[in-house]
């Protein structure tokens, strides 16, 4: 995507052990790029939330891998940098995928060869990142498209951000309506504000205008309302870990939208990039749902008057505050599964017919 018309991904290797980053906590105030020379501090920007999304979390940690064998190639050195990027994030399926590929690439090497290894393991990872998210759109476009042709413009509504912030670049549930729009396709983007930390008010409307895709934000609570007022025409959300069943579990408040999209009759798509779809678990309750800081509710940053970064309190002085930051929405209300090889139902079967390999291997695993 563009960022003041310079074609830009979300993480770049800038030189020689250095990898760059958009600081996505900056946005969208401020666009600031951050230089990463270790997998301490990888881990630290994905902890932190400098980079997120499932697919560049997972992109991201194959980077660190890459740093960390700069540094030292032993086998334990190998196996602590895992275990340190592994822990920073333990819901999105990305981050275990990214690490165990790069790290399975590198136990057979001797030392000597694993940083070039890890490095050309990472790129290719962050490559397919691309081409799957870009084939990902090819396919939503299409349902962008019947809408517009039918109504003249396609009204979506988005929760969260799943554009290309969230990945390396063209982003999952954004993809369609970024090649829409390319298109000419008319389309008008509802961004849900994804309290607490407003990745939607922040960082997708901040993308959507960057790219000049007309939106408009909204409060979390607004989508039902829209959706009964037949304003909405497609919900497309992302995913951090899909099941082999289907069930997703995404953004604390998906479940919420879909079960509104449910009772108003409108289509809910998620964009699930095949990383993102964990064969290993059918139950979406063996799935561990961060817990995220207090401080995201009880407090809210923002920019003042005078251009000035603040962090104010919003609540009570000792309220108690609970903070999942993601919740499951069952195979049930979704109404498809978009992934690079087609959209797919919800379903262990509809996900297995566009990836039979991998569900017989997981099948054949015993799980």
């Amino acid at each position: 995507m563009n960022v003041d018309g310079k074609p830009t991904r979300t993480i770049w290797v800038a030189g020689d052990g250095v990898v760059a980053i958009i600081d996505q906590t900056a946005l969208p105030h401020a666009f600031v790029v951050r230089e990463l020379r270790t997998a301490a501090e990888i881990a630290r920007a994905i902890a932190t939330m400098q980079v997120r999304g499932a697919p560049l979390i997972g992109a991201t940690a194959a980077y660190g891998l890459w740093l960390a064998m700069r540094a030292d190639a032993s086998d334990a050195a190998l196996a602590e940098a895992h275990a340190l990027l592994l822990a920073t994030r333990p819901t999105a399926v990305n981050l275990r995928w990214a690490l165990d590929t790069v790290a399975g690439r590198l136990r057979g090497l001797a030392p000597a060869a694993r940083a070039a290894a890890a490095r050309a393991a990472a790129d290719a990872i962050a490559d397919e990142d691309v081409a799957i998210n870009r084939a990902i759109g090819t396919h939503a476009r299409a349902l962008i498209e019947e809408i517009a042709r039918q109504k003249g413009r396609a009204q979506v509504l988005t929760h969260c951000n799943a554009g290309w912030l969230a990945t390396v670049d063209w982003g999952t549930a954004l993809a369609g309506v970024y090649a829409a729009h390319d298109a000419g396709v008319p389309v008008h983007v509802w961004v849900d504000e994804t309290r607490p930390r407003n990745q939607g008010a922040a960082l997708t409307a901040w993308e959507l205008g960057a790219h000049g895709i007309p939106h408009t934000v909204i409060v979390d609570n607004a989508g039902g309302h829209l959706m009964q007022r037949r304003q909405v025409d497609l919900a497309f959300v992302g995913t951090d870990r899909t099941t082999a069943a289907g069930d997703v579990v995404n953004k604390i408040g998906t479940y919420l939208k879909a079960l509104a999209a449910r009772d108003c009759g409108v289509p809910f798509y998620v964009a699930a990039p095949s990383p993102s779809i964990d064969w290993t678990i059918d139950d979406a309750e063996r799935i561990p749902i961060e817990e995220r800081s207090p401080d995201e509710v009880t407090t809210v940053a923002g920019t003042t008057a005078a251009g000035d970064s603040a962090r104010v309190r919003v609540t009570p002085a000792g309220s108690a505050v609970c903070n999942p930051g993601f919740d499951v929405t069952p195979a049930r209300l979704v109404t498809g599964i978009i992934t690079e090889r087609g959209i797919a139902e919800a379903s262990r079967e509809g996900l297995a017919r566009l990836f039979p390999k991998r569900a017989a291997a997981a099948k054949g695993d015993g799980r």
